[in-house]
C-alpha cells in the first residue's frame, strides 16, 4: 500500500503566524523608533533663557526667586501673597526665560509666580494636575494658570482647577466657552506663530467676557527672554515696553478678579 504524500512546506497556519509575528515586531519598531524621536528631538534646541535678565532678576531685591522641587518661584520680597500664577513654558524654552518678564507684577501686584519644568520640554507630555504646583505655595488662596504658546495650550487644560486662565501668545484647543472663568489673552501685532488671526479664530472657545490685549510690535518671542525663534516675525517693542505692557495688563486683570 503506497503512504499518502505530505505537502512541502509549512502548514497554512504556521505562515499565517509567521506574518503576524512580523507584523507584530514591525509596529513594535516603529512605536519604539517614534518614542526615541520624540525624546531625541524634545532634548535637542533647547531655547536658554538669556543670562541678562535672568541676572536683573536676581539682583532684584523686591523679587525672591526659588527652585522648589524642580519648579521656579517668584515670590515678592514683602510676602503676604494672595493671588499666584501657574505658568507653563512654551515647548523646549527654558522654565527661567519667563522670570523677568513675570517679575515686575510678582514685586508691583504681590502675585507669586511658579513657572513649571514640563516633563520633556513638553507640556503635552506632563500629565502632573495643577495641585502638583499650587501646593509648594500654600499660603496662597487664588490660582490662575497661564502659558506661552503650547505652555497655554496645556493651561487651558489645567484651567478647571484654577481660578483663572492667563495666556501668552496661545488659544484654548478646547471649547471652555461656558467655563464663567476670567480669561486674559495676550497676543503680538507681529507674532509670526500665533499669529493674530489664529487668535481671531480661536476667540469663541473662550467666555464672552474674555479680556484680549494685543500688544503693538510685539513678537511670539517678546513674551519670554529666550533669543528669535524660527517663523517668528520681527519685534518692534523694547523688551522695557514689552514688560511694561504685560505687567499693566496682568494688574489689571488681578485688580478685578473675584475674592
Amino acid at each position: 500500500m503506497t503512504e499518502p504524500s505530505h505537502a512541502s512546506g509549512p502548514r497554512p497556519r504556521s505562515r499565517a503566524r509567521r506574518v503576524l509575528v512580523i507584523v507584530a515586531l514591525t509596529v513594535v519598531g516603529l512605536l519604539l523608533a517614534g518614542v526615541i524621536g520624540i525624546l531625541v528631538w524634545s532634548q535637542v534646541g533647547v531655547m536658554d533663557a538669556e543670562q541678562g535678565p535672568l541676572d536683573e532678576v536676581r539682583a532684584d531685591d523686591r523679587v525672591v526667586l526659588t527652585e522648589v522641587d524642580g519648579s521656579v518661584v517668584l515670590t515678592p520680597a514683602s510676602g503676604g501673597s494672595e493671588v499666584g500664577l501657574i505658568f507653563v513654558p512654551g515647548a523646549k524654552v527654558q522654565a527661567e526665560a519667563y522670570a523677568a518678564i513675570l517679575a515686575d507684577v510678582v514685586a508691583d501686584e504681590s502675585v507669586t509666580v511658579v513657572i513649571t519644568r514640563p516633563r520633556l520640554n513638553l507640556a503635552f507630555f506632563d500629565p502632573r494636575p495643577l495641585s502638583s504646583f499650587t501646593d509648594l505655595v500654600p499660603e496662597v488662596s487664588t490660582w490662575l494658570v497661564g502659558g506661552h504658546s503650547l505652555g497655554g495650550v496645556r493651561a487651558c487644560q489645567l484651567a478647571a482647577d484654577a481660578d483663572g486662565l492667563v495666556l501668552f501668545a496661545s488659544y484654548c484647543a478646547e471649547d471652555l466657552s461656558a467655563s464663567g472663568d476670567p480669561v486674559l489673552s495676550l497676543s503680538g501685532s507681529e507674532d509670526g506663530l500665533t499669529t493674530p488671526q489664529k487668535v481671531d479664530d480661536n476667540r469663541a472657545l473662550l467666555p464672552a467676557d474674555a479680556v484680549f490685549v494685543e500688544i503693538p510690535g510685539a513678537s511670539h518671542a517678546s513674551f519670554g527672554d529666550y533669543g528669535p525663534q524660527a517663523g517668528d516675525g520681527v519685534p518692534t517693542i523694547t523688551d522695557d515696553d514689552m514688560r511694561a505692557d504685560v505687567t499693566a495688563a496682568l494688574a489689571d486683570f488681578v485688580a478685578a478678579l473675584p475674592r
